[in-house]
């Protein structure tokens, strides 16, 4: 029990001094239980009438304050009723508000229901994290599907987080189980659903032709209420849980591997949450028979768009480029692409097909492209420098059979000789190019001994480009008479 002196330091200390009530309890050396009765009494313990404090006044307010907005802080009410004359501590505007702001609503109860055998399977992507690839790196993405009565799982690691990829990841899905169910439950993404207004759903259109081609409705959960599908959730749980902590993979595909064995070994054999006794892998078997039968014709999933190849035969996808053969080059075809591969169509011929590269701003050319493109260049440069020749010097020809028949490389020999045509001009090098044809002989250099001798009778000058600077004008030369210099 505390003294009257200590009731009242104790009052003082904390209304004056607004001290802690630990503080007042530690340097009294009190009970923190004597120290709140004290102040919950008032001044006198032996009236039993309640203390009367500053805020009595503005309790009505206050009341009308908080019943509006529930979560208004109490330092905002302070400013707001000491403009109305309030001239207590904000300390103690803060413990009435703790005793009067309403109460938060409890949790909203849930209704707990089972799906019908074959009814519902629940679809959503986790994430995993970033992992290194040419260029950068890629967001990793973890798919899972769960069929909603068994909770039998599927699921599969994906880089292109884009409606293509669901829709091979839900046909996947199906041939896994056997069959597929009435309905896909999803929750809001933009690959899934382009606009929303209440119950008004507008869904992808192509998630909407698939959806039409495997005969499965497809659904979608409230807005920002992950509960509708805590299947899919809990199944996300597990696989963090039991399959992703502590586990390492090389690449997708290895992860992909991994998977699959923990999904066919491991993740059957776990016991089923509602149904006692028996395992996920029992209630599937006899949930399989109610599955929908998948479709005589699996629906394609490719994405399929046009392809504008430009002048260096090359076509641009997701960053990277791809290389097709070089007679394609200015036109526009058709690029099919899945997970593993690209394929370029022109109609319905496949002239180009390249492994689907997820690094970044890679280029990636095909050995055969490239050769055919340097075929086709060195043919042209070949061709057009053999044309020149020949309209030079007709009996140039017989040269080029010659040159093609052993020797050094064709390709030498005719740069050769076209340096030698633009060094001695077209008449002393068709003069040349006759005499050793009436010779019989091919030599490059026997050509340009023929040329120079030719030149030198013929008593011209060297034809030599000479590069003059800028700085120097150029100026006749006039000459002086010698006759004005000294002799020594």
């Amino acid at each position: 029990m505390s003294t009257p002196e200590q009731d009242a330091e104790m009052i003082r200390l904390y209304y004056a001094e607004h001290w802690r009530v630990g503080t007042i309890s530690t340097q009294l050396g009190v009970h923190p239980d004597t120290v709140r009765r004290v102040l919950g009494r008032g001044a006198s313990r032996a009236s039993g009438i309640a203390r009367a404090r500053m805020v009595d006044p503005y309790r009505d307010f206050i009341g009308k304050i908080l019943e509006r907005y529930p979560d208004l802080r109490a330092t905002r009410l302070y400013d707001m009723i000491v403009g109305r004359g309030y001239r207590g501590a904000v300390r103690t505007l803060r413990e009435y508000v703790a005793e009067v702001r309403p109460k938060p609503r409890r949790s909203e109860v849930y209704l707990r229901t089972e799906t019908l055998p074959g009814e519902q399977a629940q679809a959503d992507w986790a994430y995993v994290g970033k992992i290194p690839v040419p260029g950068g790196e890629r967001a990793l993405w973890l798919f899972v599907l769960v069929l909603s009565h068994s909770r039998a799982l599927w699921a599969e690691f994906v880089l292109d987080l884009t409606v293509h990829s669901l829709c091979r990841s839900l046909v996947r899905s199906g041939m896994a189980f056997g069959g597929l169910p009435r309905q896909w439950l999803f929750d809001n993404p933009k690959i899934v659903v382009l606009e929303r207004q209440g119950d008004a759903v507008r869904f992808h259109p192509i998630l909407l032709e698939l959806c039409a081609q495997m005969r499965v409705q497809p659904r979608l959960c409230a807005v920002a209420r992950p509960e509708h599908k805590g299947k899919v959730e809990r199944s996300i749980r597990y696989l963090r849980d039991r399959f992703l902590a502590g586990r390492t993979f090389d690449s997708v595909s290895d992860g992909n591997a991994q998977l699959v064995e923990f999904l066919s070994k491991t993740a059957p054999a776990r016991s089923h949450p509602v149904q006692s006794g028996l395992t996920v892998f029992d209630v599937l078997k006899a949930e399989s028979p109610r599955l929908l039968a998948l479709p005589a014709q699996i629906p394609a999933t490719d994405l399929v768009m046009p392809a504008p190849i430009d002048r260096q035969a090359f076509f641009r996808f997701d960053t990277n480029r791809y290389s097709v053969p070089p007679e394609y080059s200015g036109r526009t075809l058709t690029l099919v692409v899945d997970d593993n591969e690209l394929r370029v169509l022109d109609g319905a011929a496949c002239v180009a097909r390249h492994d689907r590269n997820f690094g970044k701003r890679q280029v990636i050319e095909h050995p055969v492209h490239r050769e055919q493109i340097l075929k086709k260049r060195r043919a042209a440069r070949d061709l057009k420098g053999r044309d020149r020749l020949c309209s030079v010097a007709p009996r140039a020809r017989e040269l080029l059979d010659r040159w093609m028949e052993g020797g050094p490389s064709l390709a030498i020999q005719v740069t050769r000789a076209i340096q030698l045509l633009d060094l001695y001009g077209d008449d002393i090098f068709a003069l040349a190019v006759k005499e050793l044809a009436d010779r019989g002989l091919k030599d490059i250099g026997a050509l340009a001994v023929a040329c120079d001798r030719i030149r030198r009778e013929r008593r011209k000058p060297l034809p030599l480009d000479v590069a003059i600077p800028e700085h120097i004008e150029d100026r006749d030369v006039i000459p002086h008479d010698l006759g004005n210099y000294d002799e020594d």
